[in-house]
């Protein structure tokens, strides 16, 4: 791959990128040579080129060209095992060859109106041009093909050296045209850990309204894959911090409650970030019963504590108390997970958690029944173990000894749960009697009466554990016979 003359640094970086350039090289030079050959141009560009340099080989390769839609279409109708032009309007084809998945799109310069949701694609005629309405320098680099040249015309391997995110035109006209690259730049913060140059965050503290005219599923994709990332706190302190957040997920910088003069609470705000930064901590491998990284234990851990703010009142005796939060943070939850256009079970999942997260509190002295440790379980249902996790990492307290009891205090709820688990059936609990043997003992047929009979077996179940089908035959005829009484 030639190059121009570079720094210690970004040597590293090209001796890096020339190795897993040339472990793809087979397939994209070929496809290289099938562009030239038909009297086109062509490059790899965006990401992969980006992650050739942090020595992340992809499978799925983003090129330009400048080719037509129709003739791309053509050369890859012969080179790939399948084509699509799913994206045919934006200049984009798409082709696999084997486990090799490419997409070409047709040099562009987009155009945007300033009130629209979406690009007007103009097609252009240089890859220089194209480069230049790429989000981040990062990421308007490229590798022309087949000769294997590094194209860099806005320094992006020396922002890449430096993990700086930065715009490869004016920050201000960059974000202007497309608000959702604001998103971008929280997001690649925290999936690369770079930090944002400071003219460029200033261009987002200054447009970042601009984020409104942007639609809310495009929004939430990029807030998911920023969730996701392995540092996402880096993202979401670049959403805070430029105002962004107050526009996406307002609740976040809300937790950003006033410290009193006598320190009588948490900053809200830091303590769910740690909360969050020790829930991925706790996440597991595949097999695990938790596979990182989990988007519905990650949302929680960032919103369990959303309805401190609604309900914080300073008591008489100079405390601080936020009754029923949980309550109102699940509900403060559904609507924003709902106005982000997150998938019904998700924001069920979650809201879910963000109510259940101090139901273990009550637990700290030991003395939960049996009864109360099955409604525990059957109440988390299929979250169990994600409440665990989140209840573990909401302890962020800097006392050491009142940290290892919690600690110690969980470990033997979740010691109790595995021993009922042996004994009985926790995780499915169901009374001992079925509808149909309930309609047959009482002599009656489908109605209101039924659901209740269940109910009470239900309770009973849960007090007592399992109870046997005689004794709840019992059971149900002394329920009946109370009732008519």
């Amino acid at each position: 791959m030639s190059t121009p003359s570079a720094a210690k640094p970004e040597l590293e970086l090209l001796r890096r990128a020339l190795g897993v350039l040339t472990e793809m090289a087979p397939a994209a030079t070929e496809l290289g040579e099938a562009f030239r050959a038909a009297g086109h141009e062509l490059a790899l560009v965006g990401g992969p080129v980006r992650d050739a340099f942090l020595g992340r080989p992809s499978n799925d390769l983003d090129f330009a060209t400048s080719a037509t839609p129709d003739e791309t279409e053509r050369i890859l109708a012969a080179w790939g095992d399948a084509h699509w032009d799913i994206g045919k309007e934006f200049g984009t084809i798409g082709a696999r060859r084997g486990d090799v998945v490419v997409e070409v799109t047709t040099y562009r310069t987009d155009k945007y109106d300033p009130e629209s949701r979406k690009p007007l694609v103009e097609f252009g005629k240089s890859l220089d041009g194209d480069l230049s309405r790429r989000d981040f320098t990062v990421n308007a680099m490229a590798v022309r093909l087949p000769e294997l040249v590094f194209v860099d015309p806005f320094d992006g391997l020396a922002d890449l050296a430096r993990k700086v995110l930065r715009t490869p035109i004016a920050p201000e006209r960059s974000f202007d045209d497309d608000p959702l690259r604001m998103m971008r730049a929280a997001r690649f913060a925290a999936q690369l850990s770079f930090h944002v140059e400071p003219g460029t965050l200033a261009a987002v503290v200054a447009l970042a309204s601009r984020i409104e005219i942007v639609s809310a599923e495009r929004v939430q994709a990029e807030f998911s894959k920023l969730v996701l990332a392995p540092n996402p706190r880096a993202g979401l302190e670049v959403l805070v911090d430029t105002g962004l957040a107050d526009h996406v997920i307002p609740e976040l910088p809300a937790l950003q409650l006033e410290i009193d003069e006598h320190h009588r609470h948490k900053d809200v705000y830091e303590h769910s970030l740690i909360v969050l930064d020790q829930a991925i901590a706790q996440e597991t491998g595949p097999d695990g019963a938790v596979p990182g990284p989990d988007l519905v234990l990650r949302l929680a851990s960032l919103l369990h504590d959303i309805g401190k703010p609604a309900t914080r009142k300073f008591e008489a005796g100079g405390g601080v108390s936020f009754h029923h939060h949980e309550m109102v943070g699940a509900k403060l939850t559904t609507k924003r997970l709902r106005a982000l256009k997150y998938e019904k079970h998700v924001i069920k999942d979650v809201a879910r958690l963000v109510e259940l997260h101090l139901r273990f509190h009550g637990y700290g002295e030991g003395a939960w029944t049996d009864s109360a440790v099955r409604r525990y379980v059957t109440d988390a249902g299929p979250l169990l173990e994600r409440l665990h996790r989140l209840t573990r990492a909401d302890c962020t307290t800097r006392n050491r000894r009142k940290a290892q009891r919690l600690s110690d205090a969980y470990t033997h709820l979740e010691e109790r749960i595995a021993a009922l688990r042996q004994q009985e059936e926790i995780d499915a609990i169901r009374p001992d009697l079925d509808g149909n043997q309930i309609m047959r003992i009482l002599g009656i047929g489908p109605g209101r009466e039924i659901g209740q009979a269940y109910q009470h077996l239900l309770a009973l179940r849960m007090e007592h554990g399992p109870l046997g089908e005689d004794r709840a035959t019992d059971e149900l005829r002394k329920w009946w016979a109370a009732r008519d009484a």
